[in-house]
């Protein structure tokens, strides 16, 4: 019998190559829970021969659930970066803070508390995660399928990592982001998660307690205070920049 996780995820992985996996998602193959989706995602990583470069998590609102994807090393990009539109169908821009861990959390059962890990951020840094997805019919796609889809990543591009300050303001930091040069912020700067640092013990023990240890110096990046913009790829190169202020700021070019 063919292993229905596995075929998504050589499906899903093929995908990242050719732009599209699926012009319509086989219904034997759609993930039926979170755990199914999760157990994808470590096939996609295998499939694609990449390792955990970084992590996302995010929810849709203070009380909603929480949902986390690990990020290829190969998608892992850095402020300056050069990066080809033509990679990313659909192409979502997401102006993010990332956190950097200090310490080792080691695999185990026991769930760390959230006073653990929250003494573990080291660093953080502004990000833009690209936001794509490997289904053509993107976003009218199950909710546990875009999960395994790495919960719809395309590539994160991080800026310089700072000390961590426990007292940023990180429910409504000040920010700008724009497109080649033009503002692209309609709404007021916020997290759906609220606080994003409340993100960071699930993820932990998310991880752990399936018998991975995330190392020392793990990036998180914890969704969008902007909302995503969809730039116009058919007129040219894009450059991007987003400045939250008390982080240095990420730029990137897109051609």
């Amino acid at each position: 019998m063919i292993d229905s996780t596995e075929t998504l995820a050589e499906r899903l992985a093929a995908g990242w190559q050719g732009g599209v996996a699926f012009a319509e998602l086989p219904h034997e193959l759609i993930p039926t829970s979170a755990e199914a989706a999760y157990a994808a995602q470590a096939q996609l990583l295998i499939a694609r021969g990449t390792t955990i470069g970084a992590w996302k998590v995010g929810a849709k609102g203070p009380d909603a659930p929480i949902q986390c994807s690990p990020l290829p090393q190969s998608g892992l990009h850095f402020h300056g970066a050069k990066l080809p539109q033509h990679a990313f169908r659909p192409l979502g821009l997401e102006l993010e803070i990332a956190f950097c861990f200090g310490r080792a959390f080691a695999a185990r059962a026991q769930p760390y508390d959230d006073a653990e890990v929250l003494d573990g951020i080291a660093y953080m840094a502004a990000a833009v995660e690209i936001v794509s997805s490997r289904f053509h019919e993107w976003p009218a796609v199950d909710r546990f399928a875009q999960l395994a889809d790495l919960q719809n990543h395309g590539a994160l591009v991080m800026g310089e990592v700072v000390a961590y300050r426990a007292d940023f303001p990180f429910v409504a930091p000040s920010l700008s982001f724009t497109v080649n040069s033009r503002n692209v912020v309609d709404c007021a700067p916020a997290n759906p998660a609220g606080d994003p640092r409340r993100l960071l013990p699930w993820l932990v023990n998310h991880a752990t307690q399936r018998g991975m240890t995330l190392p020392s110096g793990t990036l998180v990046t914890t969704g969008s205070y902007t909302g995503m913009h969809f730039p116009d790829t058919a007129t040219g190169p894009n450059a991007v920049f987003g400045r939250i202020d008390g982080l240095p700021p990420v730029g990137f070019t897109l051609a």
